[in-house]
């Protein structure tokens, strides 16, 4: 589950950044929404509101991989451009992985898989 402050920002972004559908339950008291891919088959992801703070180095986040570098400069373009920024993180040489935050500031990667 990700968490959010707004839900409906936070479903906005990553219901483009999977290209999965959109299934809110109306009336629910935090904003409880589920993304779903397009043929239904496959993992779902559920949003909801959280009252916890953002963590600068959560121990769970996710890591969106990809298979080139060409590919990972235009997914952190992408994801840019729909509300995404760029973190500033202390990292190690030559890194395979960039970090960026969601419009609730929750941070994800993204990983060229082609140098792991």
């Amino acid at each position: 589950m990700l968490g959010a402050d707004d839900v409906h920002r936070a479903v906005a972004f990553w219901a483009t950044v999977f290209r999965y559908d959109i299934v809110a339950f109306p009336g629910a008291a935090d904003d409880f929404t589920i993304l779903v891919p397009p043929d239904r088959v496959g993992t779902r992801i559920a949003v909801n509101r959280s009252a916890s703070p953002v963590q600068e180095r959560p121990r769970v986040h996710l890591d969106l991989v990809v298979d080139s570098a060409a590919e990972q400069s235009s997914e952190i373009d992408r994801l840019v451009a729909l509300g995404a920024t760029r973190v500033a993180w202390d990292y190690p040489a030559d890194p395979d992985f960039v970090v960026l935050a969601d419009t609730e500031g929750n941070r994800f990667c993204i990983v060229d898989a082609s140098r792991t």
